[in-house]
């Protein structure tokens, strides 16, 4: 057997045996776009500011993209954009997975439009509030999550939500509380980082205005119910200090836990990690020992070119990242003992076409309109349906 099938036997036979790898690992290093030792803005979380924690010998270690916030990123990735003149996704992810789409009637300075919201694109998924308020839909999820809940069968869903298995789903919202973990985890984070303060200010034209002007506007900003000048924009405003929860001095120095934050300084690595839970996945079954075993070849294809195709990585403003190197660095996790790299891993289009292969039993099940017409298929939202969610009760699921 040639290096490359020895791989492949590894990555697509040995990963659904029994007693295969608990999971499969993927470290990649990434660097700012200027270069090593660059300056990135990493999320701002209410209160706390950067995530960041330091560990026992003082290193410090930053978030740039939570779990929940990667899994978002990387979802649309099997999301339809467009077809071609013979009718074939021009995203060929697109084509392993149903185009579910939730129709929205917006109105807007006093137009009418409807808006289209992807399934792939919903924070909670195939659980999320709007498909409960789209009755069409919700009959369908309703049921494949009963057959989760009530038999252990996760087929129903599979063929219609198949990323919901893949990224992670809680039925919570007045449903039947089945809780999927994720089959598939990442997250980035930059390691021996520093944190940088920034400064601004703002000046209004409010210096320029004669004094008369200035009185009148002073005395409308006096009336009940106006605005102050500052929100209004006609006052100079420093912005120095995010937050007064804290003193914003402390012996008569700017305390750095009050200042506004002007990204961090990198001088370790920034890693993503994305790992494959084998365990979750093979606890996954259908309806007999086939469906089982297409279940689960069927997730393990979408999750493999979940975390192999490249994300564009403009996390936010200030965050530009890029891939440091060529090859990836994956390896297969044992029960017992070291961890052993994958060399030579399955390339791009050997995964695509693992996972063309494996979905095949699934698209003969995804739904149809009435008229036999294949995906995508359109739901309409229903507002009185949403209504009736709010007198509901139930636990409420976290963000994804």
């Amino acid at each position: 057997m040639n290096p490359n099938e020895a791989t492949k036997q590894v990555v697509f036979d040995d990963c659904l045996k029994a007693d295969g790898p608990v999971a499969l690992h993927l470290k990649q290093k990434l660097l700012p776009v200027e270069g090593e030792g660059g300056v990135i803005f990493p999320p701002t979380y209410a209160d706390i500011g950067y995530n960041i924690d330091t560990l026992s010998d003082g290193t410090k270690v930053a978030t740039i993209d939570s779990v929940g916030s990667q899994n978002n990123r990387t979802e649309p990735l099997f999301k339809s954009t467009g077809k071609s003149e013979k009718g074939e996704e021009l995203n060929k992810l697109a084509a392993l997975v149903p185009q579910i789409e939730i129709i929205l009637n917006v109105t807007e300075g006093g137009e009418k439009y409807q808006r289209r919201q992807s399934l792939l694109d919903l924070a909670h998924r195939s659980a999320d509030a709007v498909v409960k308020a789209t009755p069409s839909l919700a009959k369908h999820i309703g049921l494949a999550f009963e057959a989760l809940n009530r038999h252990g069968n996760a087929g129903f869903l599979c063929a219609i939500a198949p990323t919901s298995l893949l990224f992670g789903v809680w039925d919570s919202r007045a449903g039947t509380g089945e809780k999927r973990p994720r089959l598939i985890r990442s997250i980035i984070r930059a390691w021996d980082v520093d944190v940088l303060h920034a400064a601004a200010q703002f000046n209004s034209v409010w210096k320029d205005l004669s004094e008369d002007q200035q009185k009148e506007i002073k005395e409308e900003e006096k009336k009940k119910g106006k605005v102050e000048r500052s929100v209004a924009g006609l006052a100079d405003a420093p912005a120095t200090f995010r937050t007064d929860k804290v003193a914003q001095f402390i012996g008569g120095k700017p305390n750095p836990e009050a200042r506004v934050l002007g990204g961090v300084l990198t001088k370790g690595p920034i890693v993503r990690d994305v790992t494959i839970n084998l365990v979750a996945l093979r606890a996954l079954r259908g309806k007999d020992d086939e469906e089982t075993k297409q279940i689960q070849k069927y997730l393990l294809g979408l999750a493999l070119l979940a975390a192999t195709t490249e994300l564009e990585l403009s996390l936010r403003e200030g965050c530009l990242l890029r891939y440091a190197d060529e090859t990836d660095e994956w390896r297969q996790v044992p029960r017992r003992g070291e961890p052993s790299p994958i060399k030579n891993f399955p390339s791009h289009a050997d995964l695509l076409e693992f996972a063309m292969d494996a979905a095949q039993p699934f698209k003969q099940k995804w739904p149809k309109d009435e008229s036999g017409k294949a995906l995508p298929l359109e739901h309409k939202f229903d507002l009185a349906a949403a209504k009736k969610l709010l007198a509901k009760k139930g636990e409420e699921a976290p963000t994804s």
